[in-house]
Formats: structure tokens, sequence, C-alpha cells
């Protein structure tokens, strides 16, 4: 099955960490959520625990959205899960971060839904171990489940999307990010971007130019607006410029 194909009249909306508008963010709640909803495709962000868990939260500590502190990474999943992740949205009581694994199982639920997998752990300096073994496993899990055709892999890091290819050349779609990764001058993102997040390159506007979704989608990089786009005005902008999908936090609305 085609997941990807789209006509004229249809551009596809991803719900960012599910639907964190109205729902605490990367929660199982939320997902299914937005999942029942109708919508195309959801995001989330993956990181390991002390103990070698993956994990979906985006920050690197679960200050923002947790009724405590600390670095996930120097937490294990047992002491994770005693957590209150509901970020503030006290309706929805005591809410536990998920795993990777539990998302594959809702998202299995769901068949014709696409997922797009942030993976934050980067291979930096003393950390690259750690982000290529993140990395590796997260795929091993979504080629385990029959996802492979239904997903996207994103991550800020280019070395990690290098590393992506390196090792499994043409296996996965990658969502990388304008004008992070990609320079005029150099071919290599462009042979392996599926797609691209278009950003502007001025901090005051929501999404890159037209033109630059033009010259994006000249290159065979499906051009994407990302969850800067809130409401009507942006919708509007973001179909304006020539996206095929629209990434957002009130997938409602959208």
């Amino acid at each position: 099955m085609n997941y990807w194909t789209l006509n004229k009249n249809n551009i596809f909306v991803a719900g960012h960490r599910g639907w964190p508008s109205a729902y605490p963010e990367n929660s199982i709640e939320g997902f299914k959520a937005a999942a029942d909803l109708g919508i195309d495709q959801l995001e989330t962000d993956v990181r390991v625990t002390k103990d070698g868990e993956l994990v979906l939260i985006h920050d690197a500590t679960v200050d923002r959205t947790s009724n405590s502190t600390g670095k996930v990474i120097e937490m294990t999943l047992s002491e994770l899960r005693e957590l209150n992740v509901n970020g503030g949205k006290e309706e929805f009581g005591n809410v536990k971060i998920p795993t990777l694994i539990e998302f594959m199982e809702l998202v299995s639920k769901y068949p014709l839904i696409t997922i797009d997998i942030e993976l934050k752990e980067y291979p930096e300096p003393g950390h690259e171990k750690i982000a290529y073994d993140v990395c590796d496993r997260t795929l091993k899990i979504i080629d385990d489940y029959g996802f492979t055709d239904r997903c996207v892999i994103n991550t800020f890091s280019r070395k990690l999307h290098d590393y992506i290819q390196d090792k499994y050349p043409g296996k996965y779609r990658q969502h990388v990010y304008f004008p992070n990764h990609l320079t005029e001058d150099e071919d290599k993102p462009y042979s392996y971007a599926y797609c691209c997040c278009m950003f502007s390159r001025e901090k005051n506007k929501r999404m890159a130019t037209p033109e630059e979704f033009a010259w994006m989608k000249a290159k065979g990089v499906s051009p994407w607006a990302g969850a800067a786009v809130r409401d009507e005005e942006g919708v509007d902008e973001a179909i304006s410029c020539g996206t095929e999908l629209i990434t957002c936090n009130n997938p409602d609305k959208i």
C-alpha cells in the first residue's frame, strides 16, 4: 500500500506530539484522540532511559511536562513511571510516560495512519554510542511492527541522518529540516530526504517562502509546514506556499 500518495485536493495533517493543545503531549491519551479524529500522521519523540528503555518525551528533562525534575537519561523507566506527565492539564489526572512499544501497539490499531519518529539522542562527543544504539533499536522496532513503509524518521542531527543513509541505504524515508540541514551546493541530503519541514530563515515568520517550497519540491523532496501553523491564516499561507503536509498542535482545528 502507498500511504503517501497525494492528489491536488488533499493535504495531509499530522498531530505534533499527538494533540497537545487539548491533551498532554506525547501521551497515549493524546495520540489516541488525534488518531480517532482521522488525521493522517502522528509525530513523536524518542529518548532513552538510564536502564535503556525507549520512551516518548520531547525534552531532555522532565521539568516542563511532569511534577518532578531531572534528566530522562539519568532516570530508570520505573522512576519515570512514578511521575505524572500531564503537563499541567490536571483534568487528565495521573498520566504516565509511554514507551515506544506502547505507541507502536496503539498505531497498529490504525492501519492507515503514518508515523513520524524524531530521534532526540544525538551523536555528540561522548554520546555517539548511545545515539546510534537508540537509532538502530528504534528502526528495528519499526521494522518488527511492519511500519517501515508507514514511517518517516527525523532528527535535528545531520550526522545521524547521514548515519541512517550510510548504514541502511534507501531503506527509510528521512525527514530533514530547511534551512538547518541543507545547503544549495551539496547533493547528499537531497539524495535520501523524503520530506523537509520548511522553516523560515527569518525568526518572525512561520515558514519558508513559496519560492523555497518550490525549490525543495524541484529537488524531489516533499515540502512540509511545521507546527507554527495554528489557525486558518496559517493554513492558507501553507497552502499558498505549496505544502503537502501540515504538522500541528491542534489537529481538530487544522
